[in-house]
């Protein structure tokens, strides 16, 4: 599978080197909004052993088209900003790519913007891509259900310096019915990322943690998406629907099977968790 990946920060490069290393992908190409890496070698300047040679492109410097035609790929991934899918949307809709999407926040236009994206081609965006926090999510969520009346607390933990509540941990509260405000912060060092659901029965208790270790967690994510995505119906997809199928028969989900994302919710729905 070809793969071309928009943005090249932190969570960019550990991406990067995670896909470089993955048998059966071939990372093509990086786009970055700098030109201090122009036409850098992603394998030497990550000092991976890869065959591929992927070179990083500035975004201003290679129209995307003219890259998409000389450098064709299956799936595009974005780590880069809210504005990242102005640069490459269309363009790789047109041509039937794929897109996975791990931005932040989209404000509301955005979001319906890849509902039209996904009009085309498979589009998925997910605010926290890790395949281990979205079973965190389903499997807390199912819980909720079978004992709706049972205390629940979320806490979360991160690096000293981030500020707020995380917009994962908000997520988590929400599709409990929890009020946001309610949930635990700690910040301490240099902690990536955890989050932990606490359900309080009067005789157990049960706890469903996860942690991220480092941010290549991303990249395993990214690249569970595009190999699942890749050869879906168009739509706007999210992680849940690459995961239930795994919770009902144990399968991976097929064009068949879930359609153009069912039980995604509404755009505005979407845009209004921050993260």
């Amino acid at each position: 599978m070809r793969i071309g990946l928009i943005g090249f920060g932190k969570t960019g490069t550990a991406v990067a080197s995670v896909v470089l290393t993955h048998p059966g992908l071939s990372l093509e190409w990086v786009v970055r909004r700098s030109d201090k890496l122009e036409l850098r070698s992603v394998a030497e300047f990550l000092g991976v052993d890869a065959s591929a040679d992927a070179r990083v492109f500035p975004r201003d410097a290679f129209p995307v088209d003219e890259l998409l035609d000389a450098m064709p790929v299956d799936v595009i991934v974005d780590f880069s900003s809210e504005d990242g899918i102005d640069y490459y949307g269309e363009a790789a809709a047109r041509r039937g790519i794929a897109i996975v999407t791990a931005i932040s926040h989209y404000p509301a236009g955005k979001v319906e913007f890849l509902g039209q994206l996904g009009e085309e081609t498979a589009v998925l965006w997910s605010p926290n891509i890790t395949v281990g926090i979205n079973f965190l999510i389903l499997a807390a969520q199912t819980l909720r259900r079978i004992a709706p009346n049972v205390d629940v607390e979320i806490v979360e933990e991160h690096f000293k310096s981030k500020e707020g509540v995380s917009g994962t941990a908000r997520v988590i509260a929400e599709g409990l019915e929890v009020d946001p405000r309610t949930v635990k912060s700690i910040r301490a060092g240099g902690i990536v990322g955890v989050h932990e659901v606490l359900f309080g029965f009067p005789q157990q208790t049960v706890r469903i943690r996860h942690e991220s270790l480092s941010r290549e967690a991303f990249g395993n994510g990214a690249i569970f998406a595009a190999e699942r995505l890749v050869g879906l119906p168009p739509g706007l997809y999210k992680m849940d629907d690459l995961l239930l199928p795994f919770f009902s028969d144990g399968s991976s989900p097929t064009a068949s099977a879930r359609g153009a994302c069912g039980a995604c919710p509404a755009p505005g729905d979407l845009a209004t968790v921050p993260r």
